[in-house]
């Protein structure tokens, strides 16, 4: 019965998520391009959604750090690492990039395909593409 309902509360999360995006027009890649056109239509709505982002981030942390487990059960797993490596900058670069030519990162991006966008399919079929080639041939980053 726990595992259901552990089931059905991360669902849940992943649902109010998604509506989350969706209400903040997160999922229409438009409005991220539109924020990175200064010169253009800039739009300045994406610094809002990501401050919000910020202190529901901060608010999590600061519970979690509290806990010796996780919500659902299980180890707690928080990252150790404070060091900025090569492949942290290198992968920041990429994912970047993709951002701004596509206007989607991985969230929007299904959220956009369950809403029947085909760029969002081709997106999150060259993300899949690329962890896969970063599990095959980058091993240094799982240290």
């Amino acid at each position: 019965m726990r595992r259901h309902f552990n089931f059905f509360s991360q669902y849940s999360i992943g649902i109010l998520f998604g509506i989350g995006l969706i209400i903040s027009g997160m999922s229409n890649p438009q409005k991220i391009l539109n924020f990175l056109d200064l010169a253009g239509n800039w739009d300045p709505s994406l610094i809002f959604v990501m401050g919000g982002a910020i202190l529901v981030g901060l608010a999590g942390f600061y519970l979690v750090s509290k806990r010796s487990e996780a919500f659902f059960g299980g180890a707690l797993l928080i990252p150790t690492r404070r060091d900025i490596s090569k492949p942290l900058i290198i992968g920041s670069l990429i994912f970047g990039a993709g951002w701004g030519i596509a206007g989607f990162c991985p969230g929007p991006a299904i959220v956009a395909l369950g809403a029947g966008h085909l760029k969002a399919l081709v997106f999150i079929l060259a993300m899949l593409a690329g962890m896969a080639i970063c599990n095959r041939f980058f091993t240094g980053h799982k240290k």
